[in-house]
């Protein structure tokens, strides 16, 4: 029986996706030793929060050897310019704006703040994508932030006008911690915002790869509102954003200070309609997520049967989860290709697919290209239009299994 880690109250499980190994924990060798956890997704009729039944210690995934870099990706760098400007905007007419970050990764957002001479901190506990931000300038604390965290930063610095965060706060396992931190930490004039994979979109994209260890979260506005609710705040504004396949970027303002925005109440009423308050709007999820699976094996095996070679593109932490519930390995998966550093010549977690750079998979040129990377679908088919015109073609399997 699991708990809820908001409200305490007893879980519903959706799901079990079985053992799991880390999903960025890219092995040296297919002979290194793997970590297992369960993989269970459950449902909270009291909070309303979707989460993991079993959560695996933050100091396993966020390390010095951290493989997600934000900056690999043009499409999230315009994203977080984009992002970085609304809170300039926001700012501009206090005196001496404080921005605080909390995950700022390489300070893919937070350098546009740092260019303004705006007062910034980021907080990143992976030391190694830390130092990647602070060659860009910007302050930052190397520590998982906390109520602690916030003590140190007002005693430092002050209080906040923005806090922000992006694909961060469903890693955070203690909200009830980060939440009084953020109290604390904010000005009563301030706002928090944050943005990460949005319930309903997986949901009904059936897009279960964005369930993960390091996604202990997958939040709707409704769940947002009660947990706002537990700490003196409210949900302020909801706005949908297209990246990372469907997120929610949520406002969030202390108790009293503003009504909620039209297009808030807009997205609550379509979470009710569509039932994510209760279990069972999630119990066929199971079957739409073997059916996938099944039709992309069936997919695969064929293509495999006429001597063909299948790559990947893009070693993602979603693809662990594909990979190892679907039982897809180096037997139809030649390789996959990816541009971090860090990955090139590793091995898929659990499966133990080779990771090759781009420049082989350009020489390789494979017929068939699985595209694990499906977030990012249309800044990729760009920017492979010669090795299609040269016929390759990208296998995509969410909302269905299709070759383009």
């Amino acid at each position: 029986m699991y708990k809820c880690k908001i409200c305490g109250n007893e879980l519903n499980i959706i799901m079990s996706f079985g053992k799991m190994p880390i999903a960025n924990g890219f092995i040296s060798s297919i002979s290194d030793d793997e970590f297992l956890y369960d993989l269970i997704l459950c449902f909270c009729p009291n909070c309303f929060m979707v989460q993991l039944g079993e959560t695996v210690k933050p100091q396993m995934m966020f390390n010095d050897n951290y493989h997600f870099i934000s900056s690999t990706s043009k499409v999230m760098a315009e994203h977080f310019e984009d992002m970085a400007k609304e809170i300039i905007d926001h700012v501009s007419d206090k005196k001496s704006p404080f921005v605080v970050e909390i995950g700022c990764n390489d300070g893919i957002m937070l350098k546009h703040i740092a260019a303004q001479k705006i007062k910034q901190i980021g907080i990143e506990p992976s030391k190694n994508v830390a130092q990647l931000a602070k060659e860009k300038g910007i302050n930052v604390i190397e520590e998982f932030f906390n109520l602690n965290t916030a003590e140190k930063i007002i005693r430092d610095y002050g209080k906040a006008d923005v806090i922000c965060g992006a694909n961060v706060f469903c890693h955070i396992e203690d909200l009830n911690s980060l939440f009084a931190g953020i109290n604390l930490l904010l000005k009563d004039n301030g706002i928090l915002f944050f943005e990460d994979p949005y319930l309903l979109d997986i949901i009904e994209k059936t897009s279960f790869d964005q369930i993960y260890d390091e996604h202990v979260y997958y939040f709707s506005g409704l769940s947002i509102s009660e947990l706002a609710r537990r700490h003196n705040m409210q949900l302020a504004d909801m706005a949908h954003q297209d990246v990372h396949g469907g997120s929610m970027r949520y406002y969030i303002k202390k108790d009293g200070l503003g009504a909620i925005t039209d297009r808030a109440k807009e997205c609550l009423s379509q979470e009710k309609a569509f039932g994510l308050q209760k279990i069972e709007s999630y119990l066929d999820f199971k079957d739409k997520v073997d059916r996938i699976c099944q039709d992309l094996k069936t997919t695969l095996a064929k293509i495999k049967q006429e001597s063909n070679r299948i790559a990947g593109y893009g070693a993602t932490s979603k693809s662990t989860t594909l990979l190892n519930y679907a039982q897809i390995g180096p037997d139809i998966i030649d390789y996959i290709s990816d541009i971090t550093p860090t990955k090139i010549n590793k091995y898929t977690p659990g499966t133990h697919i080779p990771i090759r750079s781009h420049e082989f998979f350009t020489a390789d040129n494979p017929p068939y290209t699985l595209l694990f990377a499906w977030n990012h679908k249309e800044e990729i088919l760009k920017k492979e239009k010669e090795y299609r015109k040269r016929g390759g073609k990208f296998i995509t399997y969410f909302p269905q299994v299709s070759i383009e």
